[in-house]
């Protein structure tokens, strides 16, 4: 039987990338309160908040009816600038702070994943649950005032880790990245690769245009 893959996840960027990787999947949306996820596992750390929050969701979709006999791979993102954590920040204000303070420096942006196998064992399911960290440094060009106001007032960065995008408008303003870029994106291709294998499942057998 062909493996079936839940992107637990509601980012068009995450199932573009997937979509233009050639790999097929469907989408399930958690309901999961971010904010009371950390709060009770008490982690503080970049790396470790999104890799307990990409749990969260990818265990959450796991458990609805509609991803029984899946692989589900949960995903979050999270950006570290001076040692602090920096989620989505959902007003134009916070966005406009933030993006001031990283322009003409650099951060990094820390991605967890998760993947539960929710496959029978008739189906070649190994009960396998596990993840792995990936991230990359991003280096900022130095914008002006008038470029920070005319980003934020797009609407773009307030929904995104970091208050960025590498795939859309933001791209114009990030100058390089040192390390795995589709993990800016918000999910590592190989990373993804790794956990698949761990649970049996070769990547090719994902590959909706070559099957």
């Amino acid at each position: 039987m062909t493996p079936r893959l839940v992107l637990a996840s509601r980012s068009p960027a995450r199932t573009k990338l997937l979509a233009d990787a050639g790999i097929a999947h469907d989408r399930l949306v958690s309901d999961v309160d971010e904010d009371a996820v950390v709060r009770a596992r008490g982690v503080t750390a970049p790396e470790e908040t999104a890799m307990v929050l990409a749990r969260a969701k990818a265990e959450a979709v796991a458990a609805l009816p509609a991803a029984a006999g899946a692989l589900v791979i949960g995903c979050d993102s999270v950006f570290e600038l001076d040692g602090a954590v920096h989620g989505k920040p959902l007003d134009a204000a916070t966005a406009t702070a933030r993006i001031r303070t990283m322009r003409g420096r650099s951060g990094v942006l820390h991605t967890g994943h998760w993947l539960v196998d929710t496959r029978a064992a008739a189906d070649g399911g190994t009960g396998f649950s596990g993840g792995a960290p990936a991230g990359a440094e991003v280096f900022f060009a130095q914008m002006s005032d008038d470029e920070v106001a005319a980003y934020v007032a797009t609407g773009e960065p307030l929904e995104v880790a970091g208050s960025f995008t590498i795939d859309s408008l933001g791209a114009a303003f990030v100058e390089r990245v040192e390390g795995d870029v589709h993990a800016v994106v918000g999910l590592s291709l190989s990373t993804l690769r790794t956990l698949l294998a761990r649970a049996g499942v070769g990547i090719p057998e994902l590959w909706a245009a070559h099957r």
